[in-house]
């Protein structure tokens, strides 16, 4: 286990891994996960010449846990992100990579905050641009008012979700990790799933479970959520309607700097948008876009499932800057 730092930004503590040397690369990880989910790109990236940070994001693990639910808005967390580059940086500026909502925090970093980010690369969810519409108003739209679930309305009232996936942590993140996998069987997650089932509900706890995610990665995680829980990390659920106005004030806004997108094809973030390229989605929105990868076989946790050839495409695209 890697020796942990402690970043002051935006008052708060970031907890981070940081290894080796060169040019700043900071990677901000998804949920439910933590910095541990980069532990496949930490070592490669630091030996190919750069220092790698990757963080805690606030909520989870050894970061610090504020208490309100407008405590984690993407201002917030992207005011959390520029400080880390900061603090670490010589010439105050860095690479950033995330995956998950970690896509989103580093894809409006480079937006927001263009004097800190010198380049920028998502896994999973693609940028497209700053929103017209509110999300939790679309999806309600498509999925609660047809009697349909959908896992970011059930995390709305504080207090629910965090009650289901603590009472088994261990439990809990096998299925929701599985469930979203490549390796999941089409349908493990359930298409007539209806709104008022939990989040769970009839999703499978697979044995053995896919050996992209080992026993010790398993212990890891779990003591992890046993010790931070949920009500952070699913406060970032809780801020779309904050994330939307302060969004508006950058709309004229794209992305310039070299940007690079990494997906797979078993994605359900993917799925969403079935036979649409994300490229059609991202190229209005950056002018800069240097690639969008879709992996066959890979399923939502991108940089786990499959470590070399995201590595590759990574140092690659690192490379090249």
């Amino acid at each position: 286990m890697p020796s942990f730092v402690d970043i002051p930004t935006n008052g708060i503590k970031v907890r981070a891994v940081v290894e080796g040397s060169g040019p700043l690369v900071v990677m901000v990880h998804g949920f439910p996960e933590s910095w541990y989910s980069w532990r496949h790109q930490i070592g490669p990236i630091a030996e190919a010449g750069f220092t790698v940070c990757a963080i805690d994001v606030r909520g989870y693990g050894g970061s610090d846990k504020p208490a309100e639910v407008s405590d984690y808005s993407l201002e917030q967390i992207t005011t959390d992100v520029a400080g880390v580059i900061e603090h670490l940086s010589a010439d105050g500026t860095g690479v950033l990579i995330g995956h998950d909502w970690g896509a989103p925090i580093v894809w409006n970093t480079a937006l927001t905050r263009p004097d800190r980010v010198s380049a920028v690369a998502g896994l999973s969810v693609p940028y497209t641009g700053v929103p017209q519409a509110m999300f939790l108003d679309l999806v309600k739209a498509a999925f609660t008012d047809r009697g349909r679930f959908f896992y970011q309305v059930y995390f709305q009232d504080v207090g629910v979700a965090e009650a289901e996936l603590e009472a088994d942590v261990r439990a809990s993140l096998r299925k929701f990790y599985y469930a979203i996998s490549g390796d999941a069987p089409d349908g493990t997650w359930p298409a007539d799933k209806a709104h008022g089932e939990t989040l769970l509900a009839r999703l499978p706890d697979p044995d053995p479970f896919p050996a992209w995610l080992s026993k010790a990665d398993e212990n890891y995680f779990t003591a992890e959520f046993e010790g931070s829980g949920f009500f952070g990390p699913l406060n970032r659920y809780r801020n779309h309607p904050r994330d939307f106005a302060w969004l508006q004030a950058f709309k004229d806004r794209k992305i310039e700097q070299p940007s690079l997108f990494i997906g797979g094809d078993r994605d359900l973030v993917l799925k969403m948008i079935p036979g649409v390229n994300p490229v059609d989605f991202m190229a209005p929105h950056m002018t800069d876009l240097r690639g969008a990868h879709i992996l066959p076989g890979v399923g939502h946790w991108t940089q786990q499932e499959a470590p070399e050839p995201v590595n590759r495409l990574l140092l690659d695209w690192l490379k090249g800057l």
